[in-house]
Parts: C-alpha cells; sequence; structure tokens
C-alpha cells in the first residue's frame, strides 16, 4: 500500500509536465530506461533458473518470448498460456512420446546399421531395451521427478504422487473454493462479453476491463505484468511511453510489488475524461489486484484436492514456464522505445549509442554479480545518463 500510494502521488507529479522536456532530462530518462532493462533481464534470468525443469519447459521460455516479440494482441497472451499448459500436460502424461519415440527408434536402428560391427551394445536387443526405458506413457520426464516449476522442489515424490511440502490446513472448504471460483468466473466473462459489445465504452469501463484481463492471465507476478500493461495501456493511446517508461523506471525504487505501476498508470490513463485521477488508480488497483485474490481464495478451498493432481501441476509448470517468457519480451519492447529526445517522443531503440548498452550491463551484472540493489542501479542509470549529455552533448 505504501508503494501504491507513493505512484499516485508521482502521476500526480507527471501529469502536470509538458510534452517537451529540457534537453538533460531526456538524457537522465534514457538513462533511467537502460537501468531498468538491465534489472528487468537480471529477475527473468533468476525466475528462468527456477522455471525451466527439463527440455520441454526450456522450450516454453523461448517460445513465449519468441512469440510475444513477434505479435502482440489482447488475446494472444492469454492462449499462449492455455496452449503451454495443455503441451506441457500431454508431454509429462506421455501422450506426445508415442509421436517422439517411432522418430527416435528409427533414428537409433540407422546408426546401430551403421556401426553394428563396432560395439555390441548397438545390437537391436540393447537398442530397443535403451528405448523402453526412458520416458513411457504417463511418465514425466527424469529431471521432472528430481526438480518442479514450483516451490519447494520437493513437489513429486518418486513414485509421482504429488504431495504439499506445507500441511497447514485450509480455512475454506472444498465447497466454498469452488463457490468462489464460479461466481469470479462468471463475472469475468461478463465484463468481458461487454467488453465486446460496447461500441464505445467509457473509458474508466474499459481501463477496469483490461487490467480484470491481465490481472487474471498474469502468472507467476514480478516482470510479468509489464508487456501486458504496455499492451492494454499504452497501446490504447491512454498513457504515453515516455510516461509509461519513467513511472516503470521509478517503480524500482518504490516498496511494494511491480503491480504498483497499474496506480499510476490509471491515475494518467483517466486524464481528459469525467474521472478524476484518483478514481482512475483505484479502478485500476481493484482491476489488477481482485482477480488474484479471488482466484487465490477459490484456489485456497480446492487445493487440498488440486495438489494430488498430478495434472494440475504439469499444468502449472507449462504456464510458469511461458510467462517467465514474456518477461523476455518485455525487455525486447523496452529496449525498442528506452532512448527519448526531443526528436523521438515516443522512444526509440537504446541500441543507438554503445552507452546505453553499457548502462544496461552494468545494471544486469552489479545486480547478478555484486549485490547492487535495483534503487542504486536506477540511481546509477540516470547519472550515467547525465554523463552521456555532459560529454556527447556538450
Amino acid at each position: 500500500l505504501p508503494g501504491a500510494i507513493g505512484m499516485y502521488g508521482l502521476s500526480l507529479g507527471v501529469s502536470r509536465v509538458g510534452e517537451n522536456l529540457p534537453a538533460p532530462v531526456y538524457a537522465l530518462l534514457s538513462g533511467l530506461n537502460a537501468a531498468t532493462v538491465g534489472i528487468i533481464i537480471y529477475a527473468a534470468v533468476q525466475l528462468a533458473k527456477k522455471a525451466i525443469t527439463d527440455k520441454l519447459t526450456r522450450v516454453l521460455v523461448f517460445f513465449g518470448a519468441s512469440s510475444g516479440m513477434l505479435y502482440t494482441a489482447l488475446w494472444f497472451f492469454p492462449v499462449l498460456l492455455v496452449g503451454a499448459g495443455l503441451i506441457t500436460v500431454m508431454w509429462d502424461f506421455g501422450w506426445l512420446h508415442r509421436i517422439v519415440k517411432p522418430l527416435r527408434k528409427r533414428r537409433s536402428v540407422d546408426q546401430w546399421t551403421d556401426h553394428e560391427n563396432a560395439n555390441i551394445q548397438n545390437t537391436p536387443n540393447a537398442i530397443e531395451m535403451r528405448i523402453s526405458s526412458t520416458n513411457g506413457p504417463c511418465q514425466p520426464a527424469q529431471e521432472d521427478l528430481q526438480r518442479s516449476a514450483l516451490d519447494p522442489p520437493d513437489l513429486v515424490t518418486e513414485n509421482n504422487e504429488a504431495i504439499l511440502a506445507d500441511e497447514t490446513p485450509s480455512m475454506l472448504s472444498a465447497r466454498t473454493g469452488i463457490i468462489v471460483i464460479i461466481a469470479f468466473m462468471i463475472f469475468f466473462v461478463t465484463i468481458m462479453i461487454l467488453r465486446g459489445l460496447l461500441t464505445n465504452p467509457p473509458r474508466g469501463y474499459s481501463l477496469f476491463a483490461n487490467l480484470t484481463l491481465a490481472g487474471t492471465i498474469i502468472f507467476g507476478g514480478g516482470p510479468v505484468v509489464i508487456p501486458l500493461l504496455r499492451e492494454y495501456i499504452v497501446a490504447n493511446g491512454w498513457v504515453s511511453p515516455r510516461d509509461f517508461l519513467f513511472g516503470l523506471a521509478l517503480l524500482q525504487c518504490f516498496p511494494g510489488p511491480n503491480f504498483n505501476l497499474v496506480v499510476y498508470l490509471g491515475s494518467l490513463a483517466t486524464q481528459g475524461s469525467s474521472l478524476s485521477s484518483a478514481t482512475g488508480a483505484l479502478i485500476a488497483f481493484l482491476g489488477i489486484f481482485a482477480p488474484g485474490i479471488a482466484i487465490q481464495t477459490g484456489i485456497m478451498g480446492i487445493w487440498k484436492i488440486l495438489r494430488l493432481q498430478r495434472w494440475f501441476l504439469c499444468l502449472l509448470r507449462g504456464v510458469n514456464a511461458t510467462a517467465v517468457g514474456f518477461i523476455y519480451t518485455a525487455v525486447y519492447k523496452l529496449w525498442t522505445i528506452g532512448y527519448l529526445d526531443e526528436s523521438s517522443q515516443t522512444g526509440s531503440s537504446l541500441g543507438r549509442d554503445p552507452w546505453w548498452v553499457i548502462i544496461t550491463a552494468t545494471s544486469f551484472v552489479g545486480g547478478a554479480w555484486f549485490g547492487l540493489s535495483a534503487p542504486m542501479a536506477i540511481v546509477l542509470g540516470a547519472a550515467l545518463g547525465l554523463l552521456w549529455y555532459a560529454v556527447v552533448k556538450t
């Protein structure tokens, strides 16, 4: 809450800033943006280490990042998440192995034909034994048994039985949890249907609907929210790219989660409408946080059931890996609009000058290996941006 209040105060100040800024301010903002990209890269790497448990999740992280870079739409991100979850379920239960194993068997037989006299282990029986000893139908990969995308790492036993390290009893019954989830789904579907039917909805409703959608499909929290907020708010023209980047950079200096950025964006998004900035901030706050609270409350009631369902854990594994890939999408998007000056108010690539690359690398290396905190990285980036202006522009 303190961070949300601070971001709202920041929005009041930014709303009074004119369209054109002094040249040193643009250099400072560019330095902030470059440092922010480095911070997000570091967060993406850390989250990827936890999300990647085998080759499949590694592919899903790459797939999520690449897909988000190539195409962005309001419906695209949730479709990717659901598809990745289903693919992981099919893979872990061995359904996709029925397609892969004949190819592996054919390749192994070909290798044996070429080297049949080289090693006795290349006999057909040995090859067949090696094929059959690999992951059979409905068996997860060996790495899946050793690690899980969820903490704690011993979420799955060697007998493939899901367990939960924390056996704290739930305060909600399964029936209550199901009722909460069903009620939320009815509410969510109603909001989305009205969002599609209304030809010219009020700004407040559009803001609430977009952030409700973002709050529902966000998985993993943290930097995952950044590409969605940019697509659902900045792309609609409610907030300028410059103000979005400025808020994102200073957010790293405030306490609380990255979700607090919506308070800042909601306040700015309602400018020029009949709603006050405080109302816009409140709408955005409720839109992004209410879905997570409702879903988590419902899940708490039925978690004792879900934690014993292997398909559910597999589904989360795929969704989590793809969501981490979206963070790399955010890195790419922010990199392409991070540099600001008088001639490019909407932003251009930070790669136009090696200095901004150095600031990004400094932020990443400092956080990864020297314990540089995010606020200090932001301050350092701003200082290096001003140094660039002093050397290059003067």
